[in-house]
Order: C-alpha cells, then structure tokens, then sequence
C-alpha cells in the first residue's frame, strides 16, 4: 500500500504505478476535480468510463457543506459519492487563502467567513487533518499557505516558513489520528512545497520537506496562480533534482492541455484542474489542431462535423458542431454535460498519450510536435 514504482523514463518524464488503498493509478495521472464530491455535470460511472483513475475532492467546500461528519456517518467518500476508485483530498488552503477579504492569517492558522452564510471558522493544521481523516480519501494534503502568483519576496518568504511549521504539526496530528484509530482509513498525507517564483525559496522549502521525510509523496503548490507560464515552467525545472526520485510528484491545480506537456517532460506525474469542466459549462472546449475555441462562434452554426475529429469520446462520436451550439445557444444543460465530457476525456487522454510515448522513448519529439501544434493553432485563433 502507498508504494511508488517507476516503468519507464524519458529524460525527467517517467511513467509509473502509485497504488493506493482503492486501486492502481498510471501516472502521469490527470485527476478530474470533483469540488463537491462530484464532478460538476457527470455521473461517477461516466468518469469512470472516460478513463479517469483518480478524483479530488475539495476539503474546504466539503467542511462547510454538507460537513465532513456527515460524510463520516456515511461511510467516508468514496461510499458518499459512489466511486470505488482512489480519492485525493487538498487541504483547503488555496480556497482560504483566496478569501482575502473574509480572512485572517496567524501562525496558529486562519479564520475565514463562510462564503455560504457567513459563519466564522478556524482551519489550523489540526483542524484539517481531522477533517480530512472523517473525510477518508487516500491521499491527503497538509495545511499549507498559498501566496498569489505575483507575490513579494517577504510574503513568499512567510508563506514559506508558516507552511514547514503547520507542515511539522499537520504530521503530528496525522500521526496521532493514526493511533487513535487505527481501524480507520488507510492514508497517505503528502507535504506541499512553496516558495512563489523564488528558486532559491523553492530550493530551501523542498530540501526542508525532504529532510522532515519520509513521505510517500510530495506536491507542488502556489503555481499557476498568476504568475506568467515560462516561470511555472522554470520553478519545475528547478525542484527537479531536489525532490526525491522515488516519490510521486503532484502540481497542484494545473490542468491545461500546454501545462500538462511540459510539465511531465519536467517528472511531474500528477495533477489536478477544475477547467475541463468549467470551460465546459462556459462553452470553451478544446479541439486538436484548433487549441481551445468557443461552441458559440457562429462558424458553428450549420457544421455537421465533429466536435474533434480526432476524438473517440461519446460526445465526438455522436453529435455534431451545430448540434452543440444549438444546445449551448439555447441554455440546454446537456450541452454543459457533453461539453464537460468532452474536456475531461480530452486531457485523461492526453496523458495517456504522454504515457505511451515515455514507454516508447519518444516523449521529446512527441511532445514538441504536440507543443508547436497546440501553439500554433493559438497564435491562427489571436490573428484572426
């Protein structure tokens, strides 16, 4: 249980097998995001049938409703949702962190007012991993501090630190929960590194992780959150060779087609985003050779193709462009479920792909020709 093995490398993108209590997962992995214990528009079997091994679900949104004893009562989440497969939980520090007007931070933790009926609240490092323990999924995420994109040095520095030191007391707890219940859910609780867009921060922030070990794996965090993609792509390449080898590597809420490419030619092997779906419900999908285009545009009107010609999914297979944007025009809700399921196969696939061309040691080639495509066909879409 909780074990790491590792197939096949191309350079830093490798292919392997992390496996959990509820099953294996391949990895490079994409996790569709289920924020409230489902994802948005989908049914679990649906998920499943996409090719999706693993899910997140949302410890922040779930804690305040419908609350993580009630999803206890009802035999944890993976009984609470109906998916039997492997669950990761994130700790709700990028949900708090985001509440700046409706939040305080200290060293012992945050107090934040709900978003739903303005309640007062207080996450410290205990607290969430006791909500995480009720919540039962098999990988969990430690109480971090998010600071946005663009942060000053002094901030990223003080997120830095308060983040190794709820680091210290979320292992404690974790710990403890352990004993006290040890009929309970098996769990592996990963340690998150940040720093902003600061090597050096990145660089002492991952050897301090490292040295607090061991641990079964470890996340990235405080990226793609407003910080310009090169220095996403430059904080990867500097914790490359200061994270362990052994351990999955987890980028936190990264989840577009581009970022998924270059990060797993930088060793990352796991990831998460809410845009498959979100761009669904918005009418964004996206399309090989064309990038991400809009179902609304007018092109679409009488088209009888595809939405992807390239594309084996239910939707592709089965409706056309026009029929689409007649549903999305008209407010219909299935084009928000077809658009979405689209979306989610479209990136479960593509690190599929990524997987396959490691295995044959072609990821290099094979990912510049997608990169210069994917680019290209934006670059066409800014012109026009």
């Amino acid at each position: 249980m909780f074990e790491f093995e590792i197939h096949s490398t191309d350079g830093p993108a490798r292919v392997g097998t992390l496996r959990l209590p509820h099953g294996a997962v391949e990895t490079p992995v994409f996790m569709p995001v289920g924020t409230m214990a489902t994802v948005k528009t989908l049914t679990p079997d649906e998920v499943h049938a996409l090719g999706a091994q693993i899910i997140l679900n949302n410890t922040y949104h779930l804690y305040l409703r419908p609350g993580h004893e009630v999803v206890r009562e009802m035999g944890g989440l993976h009984r609470f949702q109906v998916w039997d497969r492997p669950i990761l939980t994130d700790s709700g520090g990028f949900q708090v962190f985001s509440l700046a007007d409706i939040r305080t931070i200290s060293d012992e933790g945050v107090m934040f007012t709900s978003h739903i009926d303005g309640s007062r609240h207080l996450f410290t490092p205990e607290r969430v991993m006791e909500i995480e323990r009720a919540l039962g999924a098999d990988v969990i995420m430690a109480f971090d501090h998010c600071p946005p994109g663009q942060a000053d040095r002094s901030v990223a520095e003080d997120a830095s630190r308060r983040t190794l030191d709820w680091l210290a007391r979320c292992r404690a707890r974790f710990e403890a929960l352990e004993q006290e219940d040890p009929e309970g859910p098996q769990q592996a609780l990963f340690p998150i590194v940040q720093g902003g867009v600061y090597p050096d921060l990145r660089v002492s922030t991952g050897r301090a992780i490292v040295e607090m070990g061991p641990w079964k794996g470890v996340a990235i965090g405080g990226l793609s959150v407003g910080e310009p993609k090169p220095v996403m792509y430059e904080t990867l390449d500097v914790l490359h060779p200061e994270l362990p080898q052994h351990l999955p590597r987890y980028l936190m809420g990264v989840g577009y087609p581009d970022d998924l490419v270059e990060a797993i030619g930088r060793g990352v092997d796991m990831f998460d985003c809410v845009a498959p779906t979100r761009n669904g419900r918005n009418g964004a999908v996206w399309v090989r050779g064309e990038g991400q285009v809009n179902i609304k545009a007018a092109r679409f009107r009488t088209d009888p193709g595809p939405l992807d010609p390239h594309c084996d999914c239910y939707t592709c297979r089965t409706f056309s462009r026009a029929y689409l944007r007649h549903l999305f025009i008209a407010g219909e809700w299935l084009s928000m479920r077809l658009l979405s399921l689209h979306n989610v196969y479209f990136l479960v696939d593509l690190v599929r792909q990524g997987r396959e061309a490691i295995r044959e040691g072609r990821y290099r080639s094979w990912s510049a020709q997608w990169l210069a495509e994917f680019r290209a066909s934006r670059a066409a879409r800014s012109n026009t």
